[in-house]
């Protein structure tokens, strides 16, 4: 009876790249959409991805974009999130699915806080993008890289390839 169900398993491995991920990434299909199905995702978070992939595609971050505040990282300390580039992909993928439920949340001061910290990370994934520099160059601290995946899969403008 075992030797018959055994026998009779898939192949099929959730933990493999799923249809997301591009190169070298390892995204799994069960986090990626997860994310997206798990949560209504918040108009604020299409609005921020949508000015991401506009200003990508036409300027392509050759302006200068400038680092993050300290007040901007104040906030991010208050609710113990690291700066993206010292973020793992788990870790943007959970304060993800957190921001989500933050910015759809009845409590005002946390829809505020949510949407600050989407635009905190927005700004930090432009710099990152402009000066192609990450002072962590490392295969484990790939937030960002989630990020921008993330932005490109809510955005209304998606690359048609």
């Amino acid at each position: 009876m075992i030797e018959e169900i055994v026998s009779k398993k898939s192949d099929f491995d959730l933990t493999l790249k799923s249809a997301f991920s591009r190169g070298d990434e390892a995204f799994t299909s069960r986090s990626f959409a997860a994310l997206l199905a798990k949560n209504s995702i918040p108009l604020s978070h299409k609005k921020l991805a949508d000015n991401y992939i506009i200003i990508k595609r036409v300027f392509k971050f050759q302006a200068v974009q400038s680092r993050i505040s300290n007040a901007d990282k104040q906030l991010l300390a208050k609710y113990d999130f690291n700066t993206l580039e010292y973020t793992t992909v788990k870790q943007m993928y959970e304060e993800l699915a957190l921001l989500q439920k933050w910015s759809n949340a009845r409590n005002d001061k946390l829809k505020t806080d949510a949407d600050a910290i989407m635009e905190i990370r927005t700004k930090e994934l432009k710099f990152i993008d402009a000066n192609s520099y990450v002072s962590i160059s490392n295969e484990i601290y790939k937030g960002y890289v989630a990020l921008e995946h993330y932005f490109e899969e809510i955005s209304r403008y998606k690359d048609s390839k």
